[in-house]
């Protein structure tokens, strides 16, 4: 018998695209965020977690999402009257070769103001693929959140790949390379919405506080 979950998302909906401060949404919510590699699996995982099969488009070309995209949720605990709403909000993907020098800095600008201004921001999810160790760019961009006081979970995607042993391996490979011994990792499968319960658990108790 599945487990009894305790945290249900009664509704996702796709709000906005934005490359400036101006296109956010003008409702105020807290805002969860995705940031990884393009190609990691942040469609992916965003459809699991909401449960909306095409609410994040799933694109075989990495780099295609070149904006800030924001889903506005509804969650309830259960057993609880407890309802909150929040915006769940899809970075671009970092380090794909094929996007200008150019291009890249203007992504990394806009995506940088929105990291250290936005107030509703609560955590950021950043997810590295579990299959591989952490490459420069996963590396990079966690000390840069870290060193900017940003509230940071590592999700390591794709965990239907590998085997348990594999899984606790690659964990704690992730652990050393981001130099965070005791860091909490998080292995999530979107195929098998293996992790689902446990980041809605994270997602919620932020909302709570």
């Amino acid at each position: 018998m599945p487990e009894q979950e305790r945290v249900i998302i009664t509704q996702a909906v796709y709000v906005a695209s934005a490359v400036e401060r101006e296109q956010y949404p003008e409702v105020k919510m807290p805002e969860i965020v995705f940031i990884g590699r393009s190609n990691v699996g942040k469609s992916s995982l965003i459809n699991s977690l909401t449960r909306v099969k095409n609410l994040a488009r799933v694109s075989s070309q990495p780099g295609k999402t070149q904006t800030i995209n924001f889903y506005a949720l509804g969650a309830k605990g259960e057993g609880t009257a407890d309802r909150k709403s929040f915006y769940l909000v899809d970075l671009p993907g970092y380090g794909y070769a094929k996007t200008g020098k150019e291009r890249r800095k203007m992504w990394s600008a806009f995506i940088e103001d929105y990291l250290l201004h936005s107030p509703q921001l609560q955590f950021v999810c950043q997810l590295i693929d579990i299959r591989h160790a952490p490459m420069r760019s996963d590396i990079e961009m966690f000390s840069w959140l870290v060193r900017n006081g940003i509230p940071v979970l590592v999700i390591a995607t794709k965990a239907d790949k590998l085997g348990k042993n594999a899984c606790a391996k690659q964990v704690a490979l992730i652990r050393q390379m981001l130099g965070v011994a005791e860091l909490s990792v998080l292995p999530y499968s979107s195929v098998k919405n293996e992790g689902r319960s446990d980041l809605l658990d994270v997602i919620w108790d932020t909302l709570l506080q």
